[in-house]
């Protein structure tokens, strides 16, 4: 009975979390827009500033606007008061957070950062709140109540807080006309990182690495090469070392079933010859992408000479963290 009870209070958290989130359609109004203006036109940094709960939530809140185009930072209120006012400039927009509106130690700096000239958007859960009546606009983050049953702990304030600045940075966002390329600048590590600016360049096998055999080589030859190099490929070139095809560990299975003489029978009549190719500068998402559209297992990259100078397979994708 009491694993029947977590669930229930599970659910009901849920529910009420659900609601906040519902509640706050009726907010995103004029004073929105408005705050999302003054940010998007600010000249500096997006300051956000809040006390408690409300501070883990802002620090949330200025890492995802910091990563989708729009420079932020965040700065605890009782850091603020012994020195670190000194990071806030008049170019700058300062977010203050409160659920009350009523924080002493955020109140107390609003004078400051006035004088300082930053213009001020506060985000609390009461409109009449000495916060939302001094700040140039005001966003409210009011819900109907908390999922605590004490109605202390801040819980459904604190979801309605994040996804408000979420609805803040994602707006700006698309504003912005941010991309995945402006996304992985600030984003460069990790498998996301590699995701979005890894190039074929820096993972491909490259000089000897790359399999490559003669045009009108027996397909002996080109199984040994491939054999060689490991790749389940080879590219097949002419005499200027150019292009001309491909041959595959998929082809090998249709030349068995065909019967074909691997010791004399040549290369070229059986190689695939409109394959398909990439260039250095590609991403490897992109090489990822084509790979799994075209069912195929590797790739040839040609310079702009159409002579190969890499080769890569799935694996190497997978070993870059791309796949």
């Amino acid at each position: 009975m009491k694993h029947l009870s977590f669930i229930e209070s599970a659910k009901r958290v849920l529910e009420i979390e659900q609601q906040a989130i519902s509640e706050l359609n009726q907010f995103i109004d004029t004073g929105f827009a408005n705050a999302c203006e003054l940010m998007l036109n600010c000249k500096g940094r997006v300051i956000v500033i809040g006390m408690g709960k409300s501070g883990h939530i802002g620090n949330k809140v200025a890492a995802t606007l910091a990563s989708t185009g729009t420079p932020s930072f965040f700065v605890h209120p009782g850091e603020a008061s012994h020195g670190d006012l000194g990071m806030i400039t008049s170019d700058d927009v300062v977010l203050l957070i409160s659920n009350s509106g009523e924080t002493g130690e955020v109140i107390g700096i609003i004078p400051v950062i006035k004088r300082i000239g930053a213009h001020v958007i506060s985000m609390t859960g009461n409109e009449q709140s000495t916060m939302a009546q001094q700040a140039d606009v005001h966003l409210c983050i009011k819900v109907s109540k908390e999922a605590c049953p004490l109605g202390l702990a801040p819980t459904a304030s604190t979801t309605a807080t994040l996804v408000m600045g979420d609805a803040l940075a994602v707006a700006l966002l698309e504003s912005r006309g941010f991309t995945a390329d402006d996304f992985a600048l600030s984003h460069p590590g990790g498998s996301l990182g590699k995701r979005l600016l890894l190039t074929l360049e820096e993972i491909m096998h490259k000089g000897d690495g790359v399999p490559k055999t003669l045009a009108g080589s027996s397909i002996k030859d080109a199984l040994f090469e491939m054999s060689a190099k490991g790749l389940g490929m080879t590219a097949i070139v002419n005499q200027q070392g150019q292009l001309c095809g491909l041959f595959t560990d998929g082809d090998l299975r249709r030349v068995i079933e065909q019967k074909i003489d691997l010791h004399n029978d040549t290369i070229d009549s059986v190689m695939t010859i409109c394959c398909t190719t990439a260039s250095p500068d590609m991403l490897a998402a992109e090489a990822l992408n084509i790979m799994e559209k075209k069912r195929i297992n590797g790739l040839i990259v040609i310079d702009e000479n159409q002579h190969p100078i890499g080769a890569l397979n799935t694996q190497d994708l997978l070993r870059a963290g791309v796949l």
